[in-house]
């Protein structure tokens, strides 16, 4: 029993580490950052991956494909919608528990760890990141479909998931978890809705 309590505390000590270390870096580089036009203009663009415009963004594809007839396209709008949501429902559930203090807020230590909580509050909710989600999410979905576009939307998503800490809206640990968030809601959503087989390229 002394061990397994050692063990737990040990846990503790270093579980607590990590979140200073966290705060730390997420403080110093919003310090330093926040105000950079360039960082400006980037997390304005990143507003993309809020959950309206991501929205119309699915609808939107499903449309096209629709009007188009084409199939392919139409499925990946589905697929876009259905990690998005998913991704939109975890994220929401756990923001509705916990309550951690945007880094811009530069508020107390304690307000920055991430506590358990039911404050409904945009800048009581940083962790985890929804942006970060979301985009991963779609992204995901978009190259699932389109393996060519792998590369394009998943290094938008990647900056999206990137601008979040310099502009002061997340700690690092809040865009994992977005990142591991939407990455997971994708996959649950390939499960269920695999992508179409693609016809094999004839032998010369």
């Amino acid at each position: 029993m002394g061990k397994k309590k050692q063990a737990k505390r040990e846990a503790r000590h270093k579980a607590k580490q990590l979140v200073d270390a966290d705060i730390d870096v997420g403080h110093g580089v919003a310090a330093e950052l926040r105000h950079h036009p360039v960082v400006q203009v980037a997390g304005a663009l990143s507003e993309v991956a809020d959950q309206p415009p991501m929205v119309a963004i699915n609808l939107t594809t499903i449309a096209a494909g629709l009007i188009a007839q084409d199939a392919r396209l139409t499925r990946t709008g589905v697929r876009m919608l259905a990690a998005h949501g998913l991704a939109t429902l975890v994220k929401a559930a756990i923001k509705h528990n916990v309550d951690r203090a945007r880094p811009k807020l530069f508020a107390s230590r304690e307000a920055h760890r991430p506590t358990p909580g039911d404050r409904d509050e945009g800048p009581q909710n940083s962790f985890p990141s929804g942006h970060t989600a979301g985009a991963v999410a779609v992204a995901r979905a978009v190259a699932r479909e389109y393996p060519g576009a792998a590369v394009p939307v998943q290094a938008a998503a990647a900056g999206i998931a990137a601008i979040q800490v310099p502009r002061g809206t997340h700690f690092p640990i809040d865009v994992a978890v977005g990142a591991l968030i939407g990455w997971a809601a994708e996959a649950i959503v390939a499960r269920v809705l695999p992508a179409a087989e693609r016809p094999s390229s004839p032998r010369p």
